[in-house]
C-alpha cells in the first residue's frame, strides 16, 4: 500500500488512512484467480487470502488508478500492458472495518467503502509479491478461490465473475 493520508498536512501529527479502497480480483481467461495471502508484521504467514487491496492515496485519486497502481505494489503486474484489460465492475462494497485495523484510520471512522475492479491478465504471467505485504500466492478456479478469500466482500466479487463476464459481453 501507498502513503496514507496525513488529517494535517504539515505537522506531526497522526497520519491516517482513507477509507475508501479498491478490490481488484485478477482472474484468466479460464476464471483462475489469483490470490494472494497477508503477510504480518514480522512477514510471516497470516492465512489471510485476498485479491489486491489497498486504500487511495489522494482523495482525489481515481479508483481506476488507485486499481492499477495497488495491482503493481502487490504482485508486479501491469495492469496496462498487452493482454490485460483492467475493467470498474461499477459495484462498492460498503463494510465495517476489523477492529484489528481501525488504528490506522482517523478516530471514529469504523466503515470503508470499496470499489470493485475485475483485471483479465493472460495465464502464465509471473507474479512479484511485495514480501512486506504478502508471502505466498496462487491461482484457483474461481469457486475454489471464493471458497478460500477471508473477506466476505472479497468471496462475493469471486463469485460474481462469471455473471459480470456474461453481463459485459451483452
Amino acid at each position: 500500500m501507498g502513503p496514507m493520508a496525513s488529517p494535517l498536512e504539515g505537522t506531526s501529527a497522526p497520519v491516517f488512512k482513507i477509507p475508501v479502497s479498491v478490490l481488484v480480483v485478477i482472474y484468466t481467461p479460464a476464471l483462475d484467480v489469483l490470490l494472494i495471502e497477508r503477510a504480518d508484521k514480522q512477514g510471516a504467514a497470516t492465512g489471510f487470502w485476498q485479491s489486491v487491496t489497498g486504500s487511495l492515496d489522494a482523495l482525489d485519486e481515481p479508483p481506476m488508478l488507485a486499481a492499477q497502481r495497488e495491482v503493481w505494489e502487490e504482485t508486479g503486474l501491469d495492469a496496462t500492458q498487452p493482454g490485460c484489460t483492467l475493467h470498474d465492475w461499477y459495484l462498492q462494497n460498503v463494510y465495517d472495518i476489523y477492529p484489528r485495523w481501525r488504528h490506522r484510520y482517523a478516530p471514529g471512522v469504523v466503515r470503508n467503502t470499496e470499489h470493485v475492479f475485475g483485471l483479465q491478465v493472460p495465464a502464465g504471467l509471473p507474479v512479484r509479491l511485495n514480501p512486506s505485504e504478502h508471502v505466498a500466492f496462487q491461482w484457483l478456479p474461481y469457486r475454489a478461490a471464493a471458497d478460500l478469500c477471508t473477506s466476505a466482500s472479497n468471496a462475493e466479487a469471486v463469485w460474481q465473475l462469471p455473471r459480470i463476464l456474461a453481463d459485459s459481453a451483452k
